[in-house]
């Protein structure tokens, strides 16, 4: 009995020593557990700390700046522009704003008439939670007007809001989980599929074989990167024919405006796995290594939190996320029918990703496999 603990404790202590001597091995150990409570417990988080609003004022009297004001004092809401009726649209399409808050004319003769008086809220479904999250604000302070304009100047409830939610009316959260999916999905796959493709061949010895062959590192690069953009592709597609065919999701833009922006996304995708691939020495690394870039990935993205929630300095980070941008497009895309020339930012981030992760790749490739 004796006997058979201590060889059990001399291999326990062989298997930790394997983990521990190696820097990988204790990286693994100490940094995901602490990046994944970071970004759980800053990035995670459906609360809204800032929603950029427009105003349309029709009326410009007392009243509707004392109701305006409710929205200024309540450390929620920042005002970006006062917006004319056709400006509206541009600020919600760009992003720029999440609300617009139209008063009619006539608003502060209404309210001391005792004729419910009409306020409009504008919101940009594409992000349902979100929209749902700063209604639910819009609301409080709605609220709380119609108590203070009750207690000073009496009668009953005095506002009449009327919610809408462009491109997605009725804020059903499949339309911004299955359109954010379609821009997720197929890249973190293709990240797993390209680095375990290197690293598989790794393992069984084939790459060195490979490598004294008369193919270039280049042209192995984009062999590899070549399959695995078409079985992207093929993913991407199955995604979107469920969402469109099975759960009815319009498709208001181009399929062909909408694939290229994929394609772009997906050769950074692959860029990324084959860098991951080139920096593991197994096929166990390369796993643990894609699960590290996949969750930031996930939780910075917009998908599943408001980036307007997320603190600043995460705000930024997620600028360097190019999962932030695919689901962009996608969404855009999708929902409102953006064309190319809306869609600018968006290509232009995931072009000047791919090609810094693909010289990245590269780089890696040839000091460590070559």
């Amino acid at each position: 009995m004796r006997s058979m603990l201590f060889r059990v404790l001399a291999l326990v202590r062989k298997e930790l020593l394997t983990v521990l001597k190696d820097p990988q091995g204790r990286a693994s150990l100490i940094v995901p557990p602490i990046l994944e409570c970071l970004l759980f417990g800053y990035a995670a988080t459906y609360d809204l700390h800032d929603v950029p609003y427009a105003v349309v004022d029709r009326d410009h009297s007392a009243a509707s700046r004392r109701f305006l004001a409710g929205f200024d004092g309540s450390g929620v809401f920042h005002q970006v522009s006062p917006a004319g009726s056709s400006g509206a649209s541009g600020l919600i399409d760009r992003g720029d704003a999440l609300l617009v808050v139209e008063i009619e004319a006539g608003f502060e003769r209404h309210l001391r008439s005792g004729v419910p008086a009409r306020v409009q809220i504008i919101s940009d479904g594409r992000n349902s939670n979100t929209a749902a999250t700063a209604t639910g604000y819009v609301e409080r302070v709605i609220d709380t007007f119609n108590a203070k304009w009750r207690a000073q100047e009496g009668g009953g409830p005095q506002l009449r809001v009327t919610e809408r939610s462009w491109y997605n009316p009725n804020l059903e959260t499949r339309w911004h989980m299955l359109t954010g999916l379609l821009g997720m999905t197929g890249g973190f796959q293709m990240v797993l599929f390209a680095s375990m493709s290197v690293a598989r061949e790794r393992e069984q010895g084939t790459l060195d074989q490979l490598l004294v062959t008369p193919f270039r590192t280049g042209e192995i690069l984009f062999g590899k990167a070549l399959a695995a953009l078409l079985v992207g592709l093929v993913q991407v597609t199955n995604t979107f024919l469920v969402a469109k065919l099975w759960f009815g999701i319009p498709l208001v833009g181009s399929v062909l405006v909408l694939y290229s922006g994929l394609a772009v996304f997906l050769v950074t995708a692959i860029g990324v796995g084959l860098l991951v691939a080139a920096r593991s020495r197994s096929m166990q690394q390369a796993l643990l290594f894609t699960f590290a870039v996949m969750l930031p990935g996930i939780l910075l993205s917009g998908l599943m939190t408001p980036i307007q929630a997320m603190p600043e300095v995460l705000q930024y980070a997620t600028q360097l996320n190019p999962v932030r941008y695919s689901i962009d497009l996608v969404q855009r895309v999708f929902l409102e029918g953006a064309g190319p020339s809306s869609l600018v930012s968006d290509l232009s981030h995931l072009v000047l990703q791919a090609a810094l992760v693909w010289v990245l790749a590269y780089r890696a490739f040839v000091r460590h496999l070559t």
